[in-house]
């Protein structure tokens, strides 16, 4: 047996380290320059790994946020969307990142619908990162172009439009960019094998597939804004259940009366939402207790059009954040829904106890407040 002394071992820990740091710095090195396709199909190529990028939704410094550890340090400007629909969030951010009250505001009006070129013009970037729906637009296509002309390569990523598909490709397309390769693979696979739980027990056993209806934002002057099978609608689908707005609606939803939901009969119910009544008297999400939630989702279904719905008179009321369908984390309504739906295959399912691993493995900045809330029986705690 050959026995070394502790001079050796430490010597040869010492080529160890060295060797492994240089392998490390040599691929990320030749990686540069680095030529990827987006989530609109175009190539982009980047010279160098980017360090001040521009945000075109501030929604997608949540997905920046589970790769980063500082991801404000890398924003040279952003817009105010999310810092207008969920402020909650922004001021989690700025307690933990102070910096972030500086970054420019880049788009009019606070809602990321259009960037404005003279501000464009002032800030120094490597990068400019473009949701899918800010893309679809003219302002969108008008500022790739602008931006594409002074010389800072644009990247399209999608998190609402395909999401069980796009997530886990985005996530990986950002590690590629910002040489967190490691740390994106490792939500990708935490994403995907966790959808594939829920795909594989409603394949083994698809029925029953109760009726749902998801009511965006419910007021009780109207009823009711139902998603479609687009977005967070396609959760519905996967986790067993039924959308009463399959194939009365377009994909992305639409408006329906109140004779309609009640003919449709729905056995689930489910709202969305965001905090504080901004959009809707039901109010969920960062920074809200649990029994505001639970409360203002009871005053919610306290209209004439929905009291008398099944999902109601049998207790399947229930509430998500509505911002769920604009970042990462929608694998966690995912989870919710298939508990919501499908008690019968995913009583064991925890939405909550996902999104605390999430903020122990992922986030730079943690989720707190009710994301997630139920009236009857199924609760998913």
């Amino acid at each position: 047996m050959l026995l070394l002394s502790r001079s050796t071992v430490r010597a040869l820990l010492a080529i160890f380290v060295t060797t492994t740091l240089f392998a490390t710095g040599a691929r990320a090195e030749n990686r540069w320059p680095l030529t990827v396709k987006d989530a609109a199909g175009r190539e982009v190529t980047l010279a160098e790994r980017p360090k001040a990028i521009l945000l075109g939704s501030g929604f997608n410094l949540v997905a920046l946020s589970l790769i980063h550890p500082d991801p404000v340090s890398l924003l040279a400007g952003w817009s105010g969307d999310m810092k207008g629909d969920n402020p909650e969030i922004y001021e989690s951010f700025r307690k933990k990142f102070p910096a972030i009250a500086d970054v420019p505001l880049i788009d009019d009006g606070g809602t990321g619908a259009a960037l404005s070129f003279e501000t464009l013009l002032t800030l120094k970037a490597d990068l400019a990162i473009l949701a899918n729906w800010q893309a679809d637009t003219e302002p969108g296509q008008r500022a790739i172009d602008y931006l594409t002309s002074t010389g800072v390569p644009v990247i399209v990523v999608d998190f609402n439009s395909d999401p069980l598909k796009s997530t886990p490709d985005m996530m990986r397309l950002l590690g590629r960019i910002f040489e967190r390769d490691e740390q994106a693979e490792a939500f990708a696979r935490y994403y995907e094998d966790k959808l594939a739980l829920i795909r594989s027990r409603v394949a083994a056993k698809p029925e029953p597939r109760p009726t749902v209806l998801m009511d965006a934002f419910p007021k009780p002057d109207r009823c009711c804004w139902a998603y479609g099978v687009g977005g967070l609608g396609e959760f519905l689908t996967i986790a067993g259940g039924r959308n009463i707005a399959e194939g009365a609606l377009p994909r992305v939803g639409g408006t329906v009366n109140a004779e309609a939901v009640m003919a449709a009969n729905p056995d689930v119910y489910i709202a969305t939402s965001s905090p504080g009544g901004t959009y809707s008297g039901f109010s969920i999400g960062p920074g809200v207790a649990r029994q505001e939630a639970q409360q203002t989702l009871a005053a919610a279904v306290a209209t004439p059009a929905l009291s008398s719905v099944a999902a109601v008179e049998n207790g399947r009321v229930h509430g998500v954040w509505n911002f769920f369908n604009a970042i990462p984390l929608n694998i966690v309504a995912a989870e919710a829904f298939a508990h919501w739906l499908r008690p019968d295959i995913f009583a064991d399912l925890d939405p909550e106890k996902s999104l605390a691993d999430i903020n122990e493995r992922f986030a730079a900045v943690p989720f707190e407040g009710t994301y997630t809330v139920s009236l009857g029986a199924v609760t998913p705690r």
